[in-house]
């Protein structure tokens, strides 16, 4: 488990646009309470490929397994990248859940995870964003808003603005999502 100083200290690289990559990630895979949606962008932070999945409910929160199941979701969505020599490509963690904003040891546990998981699998590791009914939050950063929140109706991928390059992300089925594209910038 990571503490919030600990996770703030370890120089995660912030998101240029935290809005965009949780209303793109909340159009694409509707997330509900309990429900973790892991996502690599490229060096441009397009969204390369995405899963969404909900994982066994450990208690106490097990870091071990959270990162077990971030990098068997990694590896079904996109190849590994430990053969070059610095990561290019970064994972964020968008986890919807019950409860307040407010840090929990759960969150810690994910952090841990997602830091390990990007380590094992080649990648950068990203943002830990929470998603609760008060809204998103990437923690850590003390930056977030209202919208979208954990009850929020699943929006389209064209309204919100969001451009996910050329390839529609898989899901952790490896079956691809309906297309949906925005128009070019």
């Amino acid at each position: 488990m990571l503490e919030p100083a600990e996770w703030a200290a370890a120089g995660i690289p912030l998101l240029r646009n935290p809005r965009e990559v949780v209303t793109g990630l909340h159009a694409r895979h509707r997330p509900s309470p309990a429900t973790a949606v892991v996502a690599v962008l490229d060096h441009e932070e397009r969204l390369t490929a995405s899963a969404s999945f909900t994982p066994r409910q450990a208690t106490p929160a097990d870091g071990w397994e959270f990162r077990n199941a971030l990098l068997a979701h990694l590896r079904r969505v996109v190849p590994h990248d430990l053969r070059r020599r610095t990561p290019v490509r970064t994972a964020v963690l968008l986890y919807c859940r019950d409860g307040d904003a407010r840090w929990t040891e759960e969150d810690g546990a994910w952090m841990w995870g997602l830091r390990d998981a990007c380590t094992l699998h080649g990648l950068r590791c990203g943002a830990y964003i929470t998603l609760t009914h008060d809204g998103w939050q990437v923690l850590g950063e003390g930056r977030g808003g209202r919208h979208p929140h954990s009850a929020s109706p699943p929006s389209d991928l064209a309204e919100s603005g969001v451009d996910n390059g050329p390839s529609a992300p898989r899901r952790a089925s490896g079956a691809p999502e309906p297309l949906r594209r925005t128009a070019a910038r």
